[in-house]
């Protein structure tokens, strides 16, 4: 095909376009006026050319993303019957979350554990349980989600003690796969930068890599919570596996992460609730787009209301359309070439193997999160996107911005939205999860 249409046209090079800009602004400072500094210290320029493409190739996975609906399990003949219609219904990976032991019979009665993603969240450590279970479902598809350092950081406490924990482990990744899960959500939904986030988790994960010797590094997934921006969540996921790469090349070992994705809960409202429905399809998006092996969607009224059929559907619906009605199906590696998202994806790899070298160098991620560094920072990051939300600076639109005076919520409650007070005591404190919008939606319950 000919290109003489193409051939009346010079090339412009960044040096001109940016000399035509300076020229328009009249006057004003090209630095000071257009060049964007974000609260982890990213440099966001007005365009991008391929002279800031970086080349940096990502290895995701080859078959697009899964589809996972995610499951309480109070009656295992309830949970059974949800998990089968959410799989007739366009699911094909299902998340059970279980606070204790359960009847795995009757849960996973009917269901093809050889075809069917599985996901298990335990609020319980038990090796004897887990290895049963093992035994049971017999599938490579099959991940553990059992994060002992997690469970430290998020709750303060040990499931037992750190000796009888990494036991308890250990006996399990002897015999299973998937067995190790790095919670990276507590991070994001406690108020950590994407920067943070990043370094945490990979230190986090050093920690097991550390401990157990890198032939654990195919036993370890990771579970991350997607944020509202936009461009820098999709940068966010990339950015990890870059650095999960990097960080085993010094083990001499290789091993693909498996990245479980899902909305945040810190952005979401009581108020207004449908724009949450808005947020998660961003969030979603950001998810597929960054490469994420699965992503569970959250219900629009997640945070007030009981699981119900009809906000499972919605949100189940939410990813189905997004897979195959805009194509998204196979568009893990979309972002490759994409000058902007490149930049972004090595700056943020970049600030987060800073962070981790400072956290190795401090002893660890654990010795740090023992004394309290790690919670510390979290806290300042978070108490800082606290006064922009406070101020208006930060907007949730129909919480903080263009409020609906008629809505009325104190008789719609099923569940507590707020962060719930603890008085047990704690080996350590713990990191606190808390969505933005609380003491503004109590205020306004108070005067309804």
């Amino acid at each position: 095909m000919s290109n003489y249409l193409f051939d009346e046209f010079q090339g412009v090079t960044p040096a001109e376009w940016k000399q035509k800009i300076q020229v328009d602004l009249k006057g004003a400072d090209y630095n000071d006026t257009l060049l964007w500094k974000t609260e982890e210290s990213i440099t966001v320029k007005p365009f991008y050319t391929k002279e800031d493409r970086t080349n940096i190739r990502v290895k995701t996975s080859k078959q697009g993303f899964t589809i996972c609906q995610s499951i309480n399990i109070e009656d295992e003949e309830k949970a059974n019957a949800f998990a089968i219609d959410s799989l007739k219904r366009g699911a094909s990976a299902i998340e059970f979350i279980a606070k204790k032991e359960f009847d795995y019979n009757a849960l996973l009665k009917g269901i093809d554990t050889q075809k069917t993603t599985l996901y298990f969240t335990f609020d319980f450590l038990s090796s004897e349980f887990v290895k049963e279970l093992a035994d049971y479902t017999n599938s490579d598809n099959c991940f553990f989600n059992i994060d002992i350092i997690g469970h430290l950081a998020s709750s303060g406490n040990w499931y037992s003690n750190l000796k009888n924990d990494h036991t308890q482990l250990e006996e399990i990744a002897k015999v299973t796969q998937n067995s190790i899960c790095v919670n990276a959500s507590t991070y994001q939904n406690a108020g950590a930068s994407i920067v943070q986030q990043l370094a945490y988790t990979l230190a986090h994960a050093n920690e097991y890599l550390n401990h157990f010797g890198s032939s654990i590094a195919n036993n370890i997934h990771f579970n991350f919570s997607v944020g509202s921006n936009y461009f820098f969540e999709i940068a966010k996921l990339r950015a990890f596996r870059i650095l999960w790469d990097s960080l085993l090349n010094e083990y001499n070992t290789k091993a693909t992460a498996h990245i479980f994705a899902q909305p945040s809960l810190r952005n979401k409202t009581l108020y207004d609730y449908n724009v949450n429905m808005l947020r998660t399809t961003s969030e979603c998006m950001s998810a597929i787009l960054g490469g994420a092996n699965t992503v569970a969607n959250s219900s629009y009224d997640k945070i007030f209301h009981h699981s119900n059929e009809f906000g499972e559907r919605i949100s189940r619906n939410q990813l189905l359309i997004l897979q195959q009605e805009s194509e998204l199906a196979e568009a893990q590696n979309i972002a490759d070439g994409a000058y902007y998202i490149e930049t972004i994806t090595q700056q943020l790899a970049q600030k987060a193997l800073e962070v981790f070298k400072l956290i190795e160098k401090g002893g660890g991620f654990l010795k740090q999160l023992k004394e309290g560094v790690i919670q510390r920072k979290i806290k300042e990051t978070a108490d800082k996107e606290q006064q922009l939300f406070d101020s208006g600076e930060l907007v949730l639109l129909g919480t903080n911005k263009i409020q609906n005076e008629e809505d009325k919520m104190k008789n719609d409650l099923e569940v507590s939205p707020f962060l719930k007070i603890r008085n047990e005591k704690t080996l350590i404190q713990p990191i606190i999860q808390k969505r933005l919008a609380e003491k503004l939606e109590q205020e306004r319950l108070e005067n309804e």
